[in-house]
């Protein structure tokens, strides 16, 4: 189960850590040179890993300070040429490396066959020339760099989708509404790729940024205290899907105390006006950032089989 505000308060203090050696072999950089975004500086302090959990066995890892964006790959020992650029969340403040990303790959790459990309991106309150679209454009980028490489990785092109966690979540919602906006000149040959993945999975995500269900904490980090509301309803996703929106598969628990459900239920209310293909498992229990290990002995249990399930029939309706 997710731990409630009185427990989150109760837990240690996270403490330093780091990548494992295997995460630094896998790394792939996003941006060509020396990796920075076009047009982005440097920041002033080092990239930082910290562990948030005492069980070695079950580690809570959360990176920030991210000023040269990379993915990290997680491969299955069967591939099935599907792959998934995966966004995990951590509120737009930090990224969660563990419960919403390395916890992926039992069921994920070693069930499903699945290829996994996992995105370290730039987080937008960390002083990015690009600020608020400093994520998006290395979702755009990321995306493109697994289409681009495809063939290397033995993967299917029309076979790449992006799944997103909580504030994961909105940026993968951004990417597969926003996947054409161009934020930067092109700076080779990678970013004449496509950026839309072929199909969208959003676990609990953030989607609106402007109504009294929004996520204080990621619009405050993404638009600043106070956005004015077109500027709030413009990094809404479910206010940009349209016919060629890709397809969707949306998860959310009823008791989300700090994602509101009606998140979920906006973005597949947009997708069903578009005539969107949609599929959404709404759970009774679950609470917030439950990953692929907070759900033993509830019915949210099932969502990564319901996903695997899904992914494989993409297949079918994908360009």
């Amino acid at each position: 189960m997710v731990l409630s505000a009185a427990a989150h308060a109760a837990q240690p203090p996270a403490w330093p850590s780091q990548e494992t050696r295997a995460e630094q072999q896998a790394r792939i950089a996003l941006w060509p040179g020396d990796g920075l975004a076009p047009g982005d500086r440097p920041l002033a302090d080092a990239q930082r890993v910290f562990e948030r959990s005492r069980d070695p066995v079950v580690p809570d890892r959360y990176v920030d300070r991210v000023g040269r964006p990379y993915l990290v790959v997680q491969r299955p020992a069967h591939p099935n040429g599907a792959a998934l650029l995966v966004i995990p969340g951590g509120g737009y403040a930090r990224i969660v490396l563990d419960k919403e990303g390395t916890a992926l790959a039992p069921a994920f790459a070693g069930r499903g066959g699945i290829t996994l990309f996992v995105l370290r991106y730039r987080l937008p309150g960390e002083g990015h020339a690009d600020g608020a679209d400093a994520p998006l454009a290395d979702a755009q980028r990321a995306l493109r760099v697994i289409r681009a490489q495809a063939r290397q990785w033995g993967l299917d092109p029309h076979r790449i989708g992006v799944m997103g966690f909580s504030a994961g979540g909105h940026l993968a919602a951004s990417l597969a509404t926003r996947y054409g906006d161009a934020l930067h000149a092109p700076v080779d040959a990678i970013d004449r790729a496509s950026a839309r993945p072929d199909f969208q999975l959003l676990v609990y995500p953030v989607i609106d940024m402007a109504g009294p269900d929004a996520h204080a904490g990621s619009r405050r980090q993404l638009l600043g205290d106070a956005p004015a509301p077109e500027r709030a309803m413009a990094y809404s996703p479910q206010r940009h899907v349209d016919a060629r929106t890709p397809p969707a598969f949306l998860v959310h628990a009823q008791d989300d105390d700090v994602v509101p459900v009606q998140n979920s239920l906006s973005m597949y209310d947009a997708l069903r006006a578009a005539d969107v293909p949609v599929e959404m498992h709404l759970f009774p229990r679950g609470g917030h950032g439950f990953g692929v290990r907070g759900t033993n002995g509830l019915t949210a249990e099932a969502w990564p089989t319901l996903a695997l399930a899904w992914i494989d029939t993409q297949r079918e309706v994908s360009p």
